[in-house]
């Protein structure tokens, strides 16, 4: 079990681009995320760490759209990261236009063998982590690497996830929460006793260092 431990931050973009930016320095492993506060810390890491040459990039879960759609997180990180960079990073993105299923399938054989070094993840009003969304059949998966299913929430678009035991082979985990309406998540998850009811409780049944990057917005009564 991993406890996680809880960061109040007067600014948790810039904090998440200063993890971030160390990781593609040290030539790491990077699982990424979709959000606007994400998308922030993106811009950010760009300008503290513009050589992201030596990184490998993943993504932890994606809508099953092109990767020119509004809605894409690749389409995210392009714009708000991959752009501003000197040098790009090897990526690997979630091909969300062949659909769930063969979309899973062409994604989990491009997944490295070693443990991902940081795997950014951030946490859903209902507690959801990428796309695992309270007793899912994503959320249930323990035998593959990826899985592909109907969304939980708005949009209602198929997505594309990393299943929990994938997320957990991560060295480190670092989960990102703003705003007052995700208190309630982040005490259930990081409060509580691990549950499928909060898909982010789960992530201290694994064994990577969990860190909770909150607003005092989202830190709440903690």
């Amino acid at each position: 079990m991993s406890a996680p431990r809880i960061h109040v931050s007067d600014d948790p973009a810039a904090t998440v681009a200063e993890i971030l930016a160390d990781a593609a320095r040290a030539g790491g492993s990077i699982v990424l995320t979709g959000g606007r506060t994400a998308g922030a810390a993106y811009a950010r890491a760009a300008v503290l760490e513009p050589d992201w040459s030596h990184a490998r990039v993943w993504w932890g879960d994606e809508r099953c759209v092109p990767p020119d759609d509004e809605r894409s997180n690749y389409l995210l990180a392009e714009r708000t990261l991959f752009s501003a960079l000197t040098a790009r990073p090897a990526t690997q993105r979630i091909p969300g236009e062949l659909g769930p299923v063969a979309g899973a399938a062409a994604y989990a054989a491009l997944l490295p063998d070693d443990p991902y070094d940081l795997v950014l993840l951030g946490l859903g009003t209902d507690s959801h982590i990428a796309s695992l969304f309270p007793v899912s059949p994503q959320l249930a998966e323990r035998d593959r690497r990826v899985a592909g299913g109907p969304a939980g929430l708005e949009p209602y678009v198929d997505r594309i996830t990393l299943t929990l035991p994938e997320l957990l082979r991560a060295r480190r985990i670092v989960v990102l929460a703003t705003g007052a309406e995700k208190a309630p998540a982040v005490a259930r998850s990081f409060r509580q006793a691990p549950s499928e009811r909060y898909p982010g409780s789960l992530l201290q049944s694994g064994e990577a260092d969990l860190d909770v990057i909150v607003d005092r917005a989202a830190h709440g009564d903690l």
